[in-house]
């Protein structure tokens, strides 16, 4: 699959992003926060890839197995199965340092000035699998208004179940947008692009991750969005003319 220079954004009036891995670069984060730890473990040796797909893996299953349950409590939840899937000591300091991290994880280079960008030609909203303590520690960072966040805690479910596009659909109905005038901006094809499809919404997939293995943070998924780009520099690129 190519990158797309040009994205048909005809109509659309309103962007939803995915957040984590789209907008703010949770896998940085995750490897800064639990390098030292395997380093005092004295296993540097596991690679950074694996340590994400593990992450990936237990976080789906906690979340589909739990959908009510807090972001927070995921976290501390996959990082105890992450160290026992590698042979780690339990360390409840860790599983809490872990819990807590997600609003010290920071946005993508460009996320910032391609959000700003993007404001002057559409409504912002965010559709994010966290709790609202957690995004609203990652939104202070993000430093644009967006006029809806629809979260794990409030629909009670994890993407890639419905409900946070059902609610969004309908929220945004009801400031005057309709589910035609919707662009969907995402990084896991898994968590949004899929979902988004069946609603027959389009979706742009920033592919965070091109020139690496693997699919890190994210389960894989053979979803097939409208486009495709790089960056959220790119994707600003190819809409804001």
């Amino acid at each position: 699959m190519t990158f797309d220079t040009r994205v048909d954004a005809t109509g659309k009036r309103v962007l939803t992003f995915d957040c984590y891995g789209t907008l703010i670069d949770w896998e940085t984060g995750i490897l800064d926060l639990v390098r030292p730890w395997l380093a005092a473990a004295g296993r540097s040796d596991i690679p950074e890839d694996l340590v994400l797909t593990a992450f990936a893996l237990h976080q789906a299953r906690h979340q589909q197995t739990r959908p009510a349950l807090l972001y927070p409590e995921v976290l501390s939840r996959t990082w105890g199965d992450v160290q026992a899937t590698f042979g780690l000591p339990d360390d409840p300091a860790q599983r809490a340092a872990f819990a807590a991290s997600v609003g010290d994880w920071p946005p993508f280079p460009d996320t910032v000035a391609a959000l700003r960008r993007l404001a002057g030609h559409f409504a912002l909203a965010i559709l994010s699998n966290v709790d609202e303590a957690s995004l609203a520690r990652s939104l202070r960072l993000l430093e644009v208004p967006f006029i809806l966040t629809v979260t794990a805690e409030r629909v009670g479910s994890y993407k890639p179940g419905a409900r946070h596009f059902e609610t969004a659909i309908n929220d945004l109905a009801a400031q005057g947008y309709a589910k035609e005038s919707i662009l969907h901006v995402a990084q896991s094809r898994h968590h949004d692009v899929d979902p988004a499809s069946r609603f027959g919404i389009p979706t742009v997939w920033v592919d965070r991750r091109h020139g690496k293995r693997g699919t890190g943070a994210t389960i894989a998924n053979t979803a097939v969005p409208l486009a495709r780009v790089p960056s959220m520099r790119a994707f600003a690129d190819a809409v804001c003319v």
